[in-house]
């Protein structure tokens, strides 16, 4: 028989779990006090297409565009990364748009270089914007805010880990004439407000790990499982033109 105070026990225990998951963050060196506040979260503006909004993955699958979504849904409107596949978006994606995305990673102090909070924004499941703990590091383009193995962020504008971070990616797809690319996707990139890529040009068809489809078509909004529990709140969608 179980004991009167299971469920009291059992919020002890996961309060527990998450502390450990996501870490204490007391002993990393901060550059300012402002790195361990959480970003505001933004509500979508009229005329956008919510993708997430925390209580269902409604409108999601796994990359094999077949199975459901499997990550795991979190009280406060968070989904958080399961080992299992990356999972993306039904609706597919052309043109200009505007991409708003809110995550954190958890402290894994003991994890080395991509071991460390990994996963990844990929727009139209091809061009990926890195997700990372690289907070103090001297930005590549494989570390947070990198468009991976295109270009480095400009500037390093992480938080610490465990805190809520924000994208806010205007991207223009590629151009193409009669099935054929004429011009290479565009992007811009703000991470935590602060602009790190300025209208890059993505001349590759895709970046690593990404759909390998015709640029000439449509894509997801796809996020990436990279085997570490990585979460996100909050994502939306508004198309420019």
């Amino acid at each position: 028989m179980r004991p009167l105070f299971t469920a009291t026990a059992a919020c002890f225990t996961l309060a527990g779990l998450a502390l450990a998951q996501y870490g204490d963050i007391s002993d990393v060196k901060l550059a300012k006090p402002e790195d361990k506040e959480h970003v505001k979260s933004v509500e979508p503006p009229k005329g956008a297409i919510v993708l997430f909004d925390g209580k269902s993955l409604d409108g999601w699958v796994n990359r094999n565009g077949k199975d459901k979504a499997h990550w795991k849904l979190l009280d406060g409107g968070i989904m958080e990364v399961v080992k299992g596949g990356d999972i993306m978006t039904e609706k597919k994606f052309d043109g200009t748009f505007k991409l708003h995305v809110e995550f954190r990673v958890p402290y894994m102090p003991d994890a080395k270089g991509q071991g460390r909070g990994n996963s990844g924004v990929y727009l139209q499941g091809r061009y990926e914007v890195q997700v990372l703990d690289s907070y103090g590091l001297k930005s590549q383009n494989n570390d947070c805010g990198g468009i991976y193995s295109v270009a480095a962020p400009l500037v390093n504008a992480c938080k610490a880990p465990t805190i809520w971070q924000s994208y806010d990616i205007e991207f223009t797809s590629p151009q193409c004439e009669n099935g054929k690319k004429t011009e290479p996707a565009h992007v811009t990139v703000y991470h935590n407000g602060v602009k790190i890529h300025d209208d890059v040009k993505i001349k590759v068809d895709y970046t690593t790990a990404g759909l390998q489809t015709d640029p000439c078509t449509p894509g997801p909004i796809l996020l990436q499982d990279h085997g570490n529990p990585v979460q996100y709140r909050n994502i939306w969608l508004v198309p420019m033109k």
